[in-house]
């Protein structure tokens, strides 16, 4: 994936759905709807699209540009039953045992180095304090050969699990916008387009205000 799907601010705000959960569905497709019904919806959707086009305030020009009326006309529309904020409230917890796990992982490998290197200088140690005076250059070769392969392995057992954490954290993103695209989120989809990235980053951070805003307020 491009480079830019790898950066941290990405990573951060976006977040792996878990198999385990299932999207909400409305039960209410298809079914009459009183005309008191469709008034409040109305007005949850009026509300919450003048928080958003107040939100968008904030951002870049050229954000804002992106942001069109009808995207966040549509994203205030997918807020309205709440479904979207459990959705990637649940996004933003498996994210963060995600990047914990990944990071266990290097820390581990790390630990495990550092321990191979501390026992081999500990026999090179061992061995040149048994050894005759006039084997010790013949030595110190030897074992200056032996710490370098041992780095050298390091350095690609390092390289491998950060190419491992990269493409895991890749296919993270393909599933999260996957998984929103299905939540019926506008703007989401899969791709690596940075444009598009920069757009789906700018979504969810309005997503994840709007959470905040609702729950301080007790409703939509």
């Amino acid at each position: 994936m491009v480079q830019v799907v790898r950066c941290a601010a990405w990573r951060r705000i976006c977040f792996k759905m878990g198999s385990e959960r299932r999207i909400p569905m409305n039960k209410n497709i298809g079914v009459y709807e009183e005309p008191a019904d469709i008034a409040k919806q109305q007005e949850q959707h009026y509300h919450l699209l003048s928080q958003l086009q107040s939100l968008v305030k904030d951002l870049s020009s050229t954000c804002q540009q992106r942001l069109s009326y009808d995207i966040l006309s549509n994203l205030a529309l997918a807020l309205i039953d709440g479904t979207v904020f459990e959705i990637v409230q649940g996004l933003l917890e498996i994210q963060h045992l995600t990047e914990k796990n990944l990071y266990n992982q290097r820390l581990k490998l790390h630990s495990e180095h550092r321990a191979l290197k501390q026992e081999l200088l500990r026999k090179h140690k061992e061995a040149l304090q048994n050894c005759k005076s006039h084997n010790i250059a013949v030595l110190r070769a030897a074992q200056q050969r032996e710490l370098e392969t041992l780095e050298q392995r390091v350095k690609d057992e390092q390289r491998m699990m950060d190419e491992k954490i990269v493409l895991e954290l890749d296919q993270k993103v393909i599933d999260q916008q996957n998984t929103l695209e299905k939540a019926g989120v506008p703007g989401f989809y899969i791709t690596t387009n940075p444009q598009e990235l920069t757009l789906q980053m700018n979504l969810l951070e309005l997503i994840l205000k709007m959470q905040q805003k609702v729950s301080e307020s007790g409703s939509c």
